[in-house]
């Protein structure tokens, strides 16, 4: 090794850890390969942008760029790590300097106890010469887990080269835990034997970070999406979906989408009325209607609601998202009831979309879309004549809201809504385009005014 490299490393300045939680900067995540270091650490670096620098191994990252054999070219290797070391070394106090959190994916005492255990006396000579010079984290974490987890993931990686067997394991573990000890570290250990998103999410805990939006442009963060059966709602969501989320956000002010929909619930209570038939109680909601059912009891329907809102209320309020509620409702006071009961959180801070169609057309376009295998679908179901007849040949919705657009009060709420006429039925992109983005543009300079 070359003098001026020795002569670097003795003259690095060691700054201690200042001790408490709060004032480590410098992080190490070591453990045995293929416990999913490298992946949790691009982790960081996507979704922590600012706050860490995420350093990859120095020892694969130089064997790789060298093209070297970890286990043949030992000498080759060492050397190309010692030469490599001061950058990285600056690579560190540069970030340190900046504020960041720096995670460091392994670190050198690692590579020390992998020579002792191959027997590399050449590099352990070099390391303990060196080892007072070199800037070490003030945090050592370990992903644990039993070797045997180590080997089998190893063999699914499908990295022959850098695999390596359970013996040289079990001897570097010892040397490491020997080295830690000696230098009185303390190795705070992370279980790496579960499912990945517990080890992620404890990883994050302990290294204090908090995910920080980047500055979004405002959207609705409740839309209430009314309509008859086959009106086009779900048309009209899977359309919503599919835009690129800079233009949703842009042109429908409308964030990620989270969909509740009460009528997986209440096909859910149709099954159920199948089996109380089955054991011989009879069907308590619904009545059978050839291949499909109807509701027979009126409370069905404020039920479904109060289901709805139990769900509302355990989703929280995030930035850039919004939580859509779909349902139809019919007859005489079903909306004006619907929302007189509906999350109340829901109703003063969202807006409603309701997407008009004659009954006739609704009964059309709810036989065309029916499929009778997939009868359970939201965008495939359809609503028996039973139904449509008894609940859907009338609803409240324009003496509710008599204008084009305006605002509702509701449990002392001022809600904006805007109605649309979706007739005739949108087939492509421009069709929907055209109809509701001046829908959704005046919806949310409504909801902007609301208060």
């Amino acid at each position: 090794m070359s003098t001026g490299i020795t002569w670097w490393l003795r003259a690095l300045v060691v700054i201690p850890f200042s001790g408490g939680r709060g004032f480590v900067a410098y992080v190490t995540l070591e453990g045995l390969p293929a416990l999913g270091k490298s992946e949790l650490l691009s982790a960081l670096r996507l979704f922590y942008p600012g706050q860490v620098l995420v350093l990859p191994e120095l020892v694969k990252e130089v064997g790789e760029r060298e093209g070297l054999d970890p286990f043949r070219e030992r000498d080759e290797l060492n050397r190309a790590i010692l030469e490599a070391l001061p950058k990285r070394q600056e690579e560190i106090e540069t970030a340190l300097a900046q504020g960041l959190l720096v995670v460091e994916e392994s670190h050198l005492g690692v590579h020390a106890a992998y020579s002792a255990a191959l027997g590399d006396e050449g590099f352990l000579a070099e390391f303990r010469r060196l080892e007072e010079g070199i800037r070490w984290p003030e945090e050592f974490l370990r992903l644990e887990a039993p070797i045997a987890v180590s080997l089998a993931r190893q063999a699914a990686r499908g990295e022959p080269r850098w695999q390596v067997g359970r013996e040289v394991l079990e001897r570097m573990l010892g040397w490491l835990s020997a080295w830690h000890a000696e230098r009185g570290h303390q190795v705070e250990g992370i279980d790496a034997d579960r499912p990945p998103q517990g080890v992620l999410s404890e990883l994050v805990e302990r290294l204090g970070l908090s995910y920080r939006s980047l500055p979004q442009e405002e959207v609705l963060p409740y839309l209430i999406l009314l309509g008859r059966p086959a009106a086009g709602k779900s048309e009209l969501i899977q359309f919503l979906k599919g835009l690129p989320p800079d233009e949703r956000i842009q042109h429908y002010h409308l964030g990620t989408l989270k969909v509740l929909d009460d009528f997986p619930i209440l096909w859910e209570k149709f099954l159920e009325d199948d089996i109380w038939e089955e054991v011989g109680k009879g069907r308590l909601i619904s009545a059978r209607a050839d291949e499909n059912y109807y509701v027979t009891d009126d409370l069905t329907w404020p039920f479904l609601i109060e289901k709805l809102n139990r769900v509302i209320e355990g989703e929280p309020l995030l930035p850039g998202r919004t939580l859509l509620v779909e349902f139809s409702r019919g007859g005489e006071g079903a909306y004006r009831g619907a929302l007189g009961r509906l999350s109340r959180r829901t109703l003063e801070n969202g807006a409603i979309l309701y997407v008009q169609v004659s009954f006739e057309e609704s009964w059309r376009r709810n036989q065309a879309r029916y499929d009778r295998d997939r009868r359970d679908g939201i965008l495939t179901h359809a609503v028996p004549w039973e139904e449509m007849e008894r609940t859907y040949r009338t609803d409240d919705w324009a003496e509710l809201a008599p204008r084009p657009a305006g605002y509702l009060e509701v449990q002392g709420a001022r809600v904006p809504y805007v109605t649309v006429v979706n007739e005739p039925e949108p087939l492509t992109q421009e069709d929907f385009s055209a109809r509701y983005r001046p829908a959704f543009e005046e919806l949310f300079r409504l909801w902007q005014r609301r208060t």
